[in-house]
């Protein structure tokens, strides 16, 4: 009994501290982001155009790197411990995101924004490491708590980007970036407790490909490739939702505001839909949340581009936030509770790999069907990228079929 109490007790305190240490790396991510283009224009005596390309490399170098090299980086997670890729990944990019506050020309960011997604991880590390300690019936809550961390960070972090260029300067937003990173290392280091069995390479190279020790490896690619549809989804409004509040208000009036409020928005539902969708997938099934988050999702993008207020435009947003705090978490959970104990790692490794895709290709494809249809486009397209998704898993995975039926204990379980 006092065993059993103890290692929940260690749960849900690794669940505390890598929720702070989520939050903070989250924060320290985005406080960076909204001026990586103002940062670059000061590097150089730029052209428009040349601002926009060097921007674009900035922004990519470090996305194609994570999806190159995050499973490599799974793949030693499940050798060596999920922990020492927190400390790996958090220590890491103290150091590199802190020299960016030193660079004196722009190939120098490049290279360093190139260094940083070998440094990347530490958000899908931290989620595989909850998942293999959580007891698998309370998973879905755990991962959903999680993700309010990461959330909230993002929420707070352009707020005080603004503020700390503002007061201070760019440059010393990287620097004290780096810092709160080196605190993340610290936490890390000192109160998140592991148990982990490793993995010998032999043992590894003997059991061949991790896809042939996985019961049902056609699931798990369906939900990979659905972690990039929708980050893809996500990723694609990002570059032109300022643009589209502009159009929305005639140019005129407290644009940037708004959009920052607008660009928020999402993040807050997120925050306060993700736990309980979390528990309630737990008692009743992940997959019912998983459609709900795609049917919902559809029915609230189709709309946004077809918006006369800028106001209505900001409910729909909010509710986008409620369909992202059932896709992602119920995903997560699905690949924890369909992934052998010894893979998960690996596994949450190749969902951050699609991720950083869906990232990529929904920039780009954001940006081109802007360009050809306008940007009540682009919200249509990303509906029908989804319903298409949706679509996919309904036809692929019949368990995705089952989702009127309650979890047994077995299937819990397994």
């Amino acid at each position: 009994m006092g065993a059993r109490k103890g290692k929940t007790e260690q749960w849900r305190r690794n669940l505390a501290v890598l929720w702070l240490g989520t939050f903070i790396a989250g924060m320290g991510f985005s406080e960076i982001m909204p001026f990586l283009s103002l940062y670059v224009e000061g590097l150089g005596h730029f052209t428009k155009g040349q601002v926009t390309i060097y921007s674009g490399l900035t922004y990519a170098a470090t996305f194609f790197v994570i999806a190159a090299v995050s499973p490599l980086w799974g793949k030693l997670a499940d050798c060596k411990g999920r922990k020492l890729m927190l400390l790996r990944s958090s220590i890491g990019m103290a150091i590199v995101i802190g020299l960016m506050g030193f660079v004196t020309n722009v190939w120098q960011l490049i290279g360093l924004r190139f260094l940083q997604g070998f440094f990347a991880g530490y958000i899908p590390n931290a989620s595989a490491l909850i998942a293999a300690e959580t007891p698998k019936e309370k998973s879905g809550n755990a991962l959903g708590v999680l993700t309010t961390g990461y959330v909230s960070g993002n929420l707070i972090g352009p707020v005080l980007g603004g503020i700390l260029a503002q007061v201070f300067t760019i440059r010393w937003t990287f620097l004290l970036t780096g810092f709160f990173l080196i605190v993340v290392f610290i936490l890390s280091a000192t109160l998140v407790h592991e148990h982990f069995t490793p993995i010998s390479r032999e043992k590894q190279a003997q059991a061949g490909s991790w896809l042939k020790q996985v019961k049902n490896p056609k699931l798990i690619l369906v939900l990979l490739v659905s972690t990039m549809f929708i980050q893809m989804g996500n990723n694609s409004i990002t570059p032109i939702i300022s643009l589209y509040v502009k159009q929305l208000m005639s140019g005129t009036g407290p644009i940037t505001l708004v959009a920052g409020i607008i660009a928020a928005l999402p993040g807050i539902s997120t925050l306060l839909a993700a736990p309980k969708l979390g528990e309630y997938g737990d008692r009743h099934g992940t997959q019912r949340v998983l459609v709900f988050g795609y049917v919902f999702a559809v029915l609230m993008y189709f709309p946004q581009g077809f918006v006369s207020s800028v106001w209505l435009l900001g409910v729909f947003r909010f509710m986008i936030g409620v369909s992202d705090g059932a896709l992602f978490p119920a995903v997560q959970t699905m690949l924890t509770k369909n992934a052998p104990h010894s893979l998960v790692g690996t596994v949450f490794s190749w969902n951050q790999s699609f991720q950083a895709l869906g990232s990529m290709l929904g920039a780009l494809v954001g940006g081109l069907v802007a360009n050809w249809f306008n940007y009540s486009g682009v919200f249509t397209f990303t509906a029908f990228t989804l319903l298409l998704n949706f679509l996919l898993l309904w036809w692929l995975v019949p368990e995705i079929r089952q989702w009127h039926s309650k979890p047994t204990k077995r299937s819990v379980n397994e």
